[in-house]
């Protein structure tokens, strides 16, 4: 018998989601203290202005990857919140909502296969830094 993987296509969106959800709950079991990261600084330049300040170090992106996986998993998706960050996207976007429906799917969705690629990199290198900060070998 096959995994449940391998039944999925490869770029399948719900396959993208559990493999994001898979490098969380991976980190989370590595990370025992992860009070640890706090003033680690992270290689990843993220937006922070954009984002929460605490960003900027290890223990920010732990928390902010956890509630994006707990976001994923449990569709809380508050409608009125950063309606200002939203408002400056959707000027942004304005040229591709006059075009059909189909084009505009297939863009968001290449956009948030793009996102969950991106974030599962991410934890599995925050994963990678913490082992490397506590001596364990990767």
């Amino acid at each position: 018998m096959q995994p449940a993987e391998a039944t999925l296509n490869r770029n399948s969106l719900h396959l993208a989601l559990r493999r994001y959800s898979s490098a969380v709950s991976d980190m989370e079991q590595t990370v025992l203290l992860p009070s640890m990261l706090r003033d680690v600084p992270s290689d990843e330049m993220w937006d922070c202005e954009t984002a929460e300040e605490s960003c900027r170090d290890l223990y920010g992106n732990y928390l902010m990857l956890k509630a994006i996986r707990n976001t994923v998993e449990n569709s809380l998706v508050l409608l009125n919140d950063n309606k200002a960050k939203n408002t400056a996207l959707n000027k942004t976007l304005e040229p591709l909502l006059d075009t059909d429906p189909q084009a505009l799917f297939r863009f968001h969705l290449t956009g948030l296969f793009s996102v969950m690629s991106d974030l599962t990199k991410k934890t599995q290198s925050l994963t990678g830094k913490y082992m490397d900060i506590i001596g364990v070998a990767n």
